[in-house]
């Protein structure tokens, strides 16, 4: 009821019917996707058919939920097209949000803001929302004025006026309030700079900050400033190289860098002078570097370094992190040539929406004639993705009882072990002999196994999120089989049975024979484990 206010005067009966249309509208585009885009990934038109049904976008959303909070070994592929949905719908209204922030005058916008904006987008399925994320902050406010009321009881950050913008201008009174607030959040609270894992991405995004209580220096300077406004301290941040800092002046007015303290987040609120952050990272640098930056240049810092983790992060092959930082970077900053050519580059690079790809490369033409030869290249290869494209004829059926496969003796949706690494997997395609190119069997160094390349060879989810080609003699049953927790396992399974996955009716298509094979292994193999 939270879409409906007490004073509406609703027709209950036709909301019910238009919520139960969409229901079964959702579902028929739900249904729909897995024939539609088993063999590719998903277009950005591929969304249309939600956008333009016309209906309440949370009667969509409720019902994607419903999907996606069924029984849960069952409907998986349903479940992973709600998912992919889903993560599309939130995204894109995320993004109408950013984009109306950014339109704001600079002095209005808040910094926690544009940091639950960021994350959000980069967690669209997540319970994320600006309110509950401000009321946390709320809170170690509440609990910096318990500690300040100890020291002063007479404090002008004690009694805001209501609907008034608190300003302490006293030095002192100042610096009991960051001394409060280093208290709180420090010593009771325990917050920390994340130096044993710095480069895990939860430090960035500012929920994650509040659960875990850690983060990185401008995740950690975002909640910082933000506590000390609410208390009348006008703490401004600072696009200091290598380590994100907030500044405090000790005059009236600022005229240079030395009238400023510096303050570490990170280093739980240590006050620096102007040597002493130059001692933090190790080199001198110009006075520019302790100039105050905007909320735009803050996020920006703050997606660029999301930038660069997804660049990290190998294990994701689908570069989720970078794909959505990258989207973020844009919507700031949308002729950035650096950045769209990324975008079209990883594009590219993972074979998704080549239209798509032609026209980040047009607009990056005209933007930048010089980029010419890069521009070229990208549009020449990606053009002859798109006929390749045209030109499958239908998806390749392979028969276990053919002759060529009768060396195949593992089956689709079985859960295999790796003899050699040891980690645990499902298969999901297979074929007679190795199908990589040379370089990639010279990598692997496949020569070098007892049966070479002239094997068969199968594809699998691995539990780790990674999908490899696994050798036939590398691979065994696995006689404690579980869930494998992979993205990817709805797009080929419908349901794992508590011994093996089931194929979706796509994948089935493709691999006829193999459901028969897997039941009677199963069987045979567990059972006799079981006895």
């Amino acid at each position: 009821l939270k879409y409906y206010s007490q004073t509406d005067n609703v027709n209950w009966l036709k909301e019910y019917k238009a919520r139960h249309n969409a229901g079964l509208e959702t579902r028929r585009i739900v249904a729909s996707f897995s024939k539609r885009f088993f063999s590719e990934h998903v277009p950005c038109d591929g969304f249309s058919d939600i956008e333009t049904l016309g209906c309440p976008g949370h009667f969509f959303e409720d019902e994607l939920m419903s999907i996606l909070n069924m029984e849960g070994r069952k409907c998986l592929t349903w479940k992973y097209y709600a998912k992919k949905i889903l993560y599309f719908l939130r995204q894109q209204n995320i993004l109408k949000n950013l984009k109306a922030y950014l339109e704001q005058p600079g002095d209005q916008l808040s910094f926690l803001e544009g940091a639950v904006l960021i994350d959000q987008y980069c967690n669209p399925l997540s319970d994320i929302c600006l309110t509950s994320v401000q009321a946390q902050v709320d809170d170690i406010t509440d609990k910096v004025r318990k500690v300040l009321r100890t020291k002063n009881p007479r404090h002008p950050s004690l009694a805001p006026k209501a609907g008034e913008v608190l300003i302490v201008s006293d030095v002192e009174f100042q610096r009991q309030v960051l001394d409060a607030m280093n208290c709180v959040l420090y010593e009771q609270l325990k917050y920390k700079g994340n130096e044993m894992d710095y480069y895990n991405s939860l430090n960035s995004f500012i929920h994650q900050v509040l659960i875990r209580r850690t983060g990185i220096p401008i995740s950690l300077s975002v909640l910082y400033l933000t506590i000390a406004r609410q208390l009348g301290v006008r703490l401004e941040p600072v696009n200091f190289p290598s380590h994100f800092l907030l500044r405090w002046c000790q005059g009236k007015e600022g005229t240079d860098i030395f009238d400023y303290m510096y303050i570490d987040a990170f280093g739980k609120g240590k006050q620096l002078t102007v040597k002493e952050c130059e001692y933090l990272i190790g080199h001198h640098v110009t006075e520019e570097f302790y100039e105050v930056v905007t909320s735009k240049e803050v996020l920006q810092r703050m997606v660029g370094n999301l930038l660069n983790l997804g660049k990290r992060e190998s294990t994701d092959q689908s570069y989720q992190l970078l794909r959505d930082s990258l989207d973020l970077y844009l919507a700031m900053y949308p002729d950035n040539v650096q950045h769209l050519m990324l975008q079209a580059r990883l594009y590219f690079h993972l074979g998704i929406w080549p239209e798509k790809v032609l026209d980040i490369l047009q607009h990056v033409q005209a933007l930048d004639p010089s980029q010419h030869g890069a521009v070229g290249y990208l549009v020449q290869h990606t053009l002859e993705h798109i006929d390749r494209r045209k030109e499958e004829v239908g998806p390749e059926v392979k028969h276990r009882s053919d002759e060529k496969h009768k060396d195949i003796c593992f089956s689709i949706g079985l859960i295999m072990k790796h003899k050699r690494y040891g980690y645990n997997c499902v298969i999901y395609g297979w074929d007679p002999s190795c199908m990589m190119g040379q370089e990639w069997i010279r990598n692997m160094n496949v020569h070098s196994l007892p049966h070479g390349p002239h094997q068969p060879f199968y594809n699998v989810l691995v539990e780790d999120g990674s999908c490899r080609y696994a050798a036939q003699e590398n691979l065994e049953y696995n006689l404690e089989p579980h869930e494998i927790p992979h993205p990817d396992i709805g797009r080929y399974f419908a349901e794992f049975t508590g011994t093996h996955y089931l194929a979706n009716a796509e994948l089935e298509i493709r691999y006829p024979e193999d459901l028969e094979l897997s039941c009677a292994t199963v069987q045979k193999i567990y059972s006799t484990v079981k006895e």
